[in-house]
């Protein structure tokens, strides 16, 4: 059964709307102010939320506002309730993340549509499609029935990339949202004198490429698989009508760059005051975080110590040494290019 949220200062208007909902087979919460709303969304998380806009206290605008600003509660859907009809407060509303109105005053069809439409939307989002070339055209294509976008690609263009080879270049123009549907792919920067960072790893099922198309810049960075690598392009065309026709979309790859700007900062607070054994112990966690699919007790990954050692940010003879450290202390063991993670605990206590 799902659960709505409503918050309604009139109390005629919040029963009579619950009792349609609750006929409809839904669980209702109540509440009489926006306050008091916030605090019912961030301890019971519902399914869907039904908020009035002119409430006492705090009025619909604030309480998306504050729902916005908690990770937990930003991606709960929500339809405004307005005796108004004005086009500045509809414009006002989406803009700050509302995903529909409905002006008072409707009948009960027109709220059930409404209501059940949000929730078919919020479930395909939260849908957890499986992450290969499969989902991503289920993913594409679910979007584009529920909304009608008729400029989405039917067919999505595969490129094969070999191990070594780039897929874009820093200072180039985007062209394309990238999709790696298999393989892995690093982004790296260069310093003038030759030396590389690697600044993002990306894994089967992730997007990369969007921070330039968003931007409306260039690329910032450099993008080569780290291995044979099959990856899909999707015209940038297609990639706006995503953003551009669906807030939910949008608010999706908003916590996907969040996610990548949390990451950066670490990245630099460690380059900055963590020592190479420190952060050769955090690069290996890393790559088993991203790329242990099997979860086993060790975890193997071939790669090139010079890769490693511009994930770090350090030289390669500086990473050579720890790493022969790390395998007399019994916490890797190293074949050829292999690394295999022997103790993961022992490098996690480590890296902090």
């Amino acid at each position: 059964m799902k659960t709505i949220l409503l918050i309604e200062d009139n109390t005629d208007v919040r029963e009579n709307i619950a009792e349609i909902l609750e006929l409809a087979n839904y669980k209702v919460l109540q509440a009489e102010n926006g306050k008091t709303g916030v605090e019912q969304a961030q301890r019971n998380r519902p399914d869907l939320i039904i908020c009035d806009i002119m409430m006492p206290v705090l009025d619909g605008y604030g309480v998306i506002h504050l729902l916005n600003k908690n990770a937990e509660t930003a991606s709960i859907p929500l339809i405004f309730l307005t005796a108004k009809s004005e086009r500045s407060d509809f414009r006002k509303g989406l803009e700050m993340g509302a995903d529909d109105y409905i002006t008072k005053p409707f009948d009960d069809v027109e709220l059930l549509r409404a209501v059940e439409s949000r929730l078919k939307r919020s479930e395909m989002l939260r849908a957890e499609f499986s992450k290969n070339l499969d989902g991503l055209n289920k993913f594409f294509d679910e979007i584009k029935e529920i909304d009608e976008l008729k400029k989405l690609s039917v067919e999505r263009r595969i490129k094969q990339y070999k191990k070594k080879e780039i897929i874009f270049s820093e200072g180039n123009s985007p062209n394309f949202l990238y999709f790696l549907a298999k393989g892995k792919i690093k982004t790296f920067k260069s310093h003038e004198y030759g030396k590389e960072l690697i600044t993002t790893l990306y894994k089967e099922g992730d997007f990369f490429g969007y921070l330039a198309l968003l931007e409306e810049g260039s690329y910032t960075d450099t993008a080569e698989a780290l291995e044979d690598s099959e990856v899909c392009l999707i015209p940038k065309e297609d990639f706006f009508s995503l953003i551009y026709n669906n807030m939910a979309v949008m608010k999706k790859f908003i916590r996907i760059l969040s996610d990548n700007i949390a990451d950066k900062e670490d990245q630099l607070v460690n380059l900055a005051y963590s020592s190479v054994r420190k952060r050769v112990a955090g690069a290996l966690i890393q790559l088993q975080n991203l790329y242990d699919t099997k979860k086993d007790k060790s975890f193997s990954i071939s790669i090139s110590r010079e890769d490693l050692a511009n994930i770090v940010g350090t030289a390669t003879e500086s990473l050579i040494r720890t790493l022969s450290d790390f395998k007399e202390e019994k916490l890797v063991e190293i074949k050829g290019s292999n690394i295999t993670v022997l103790d993961p605990e022992k490098l996690r206590k480590l890296r902090a």
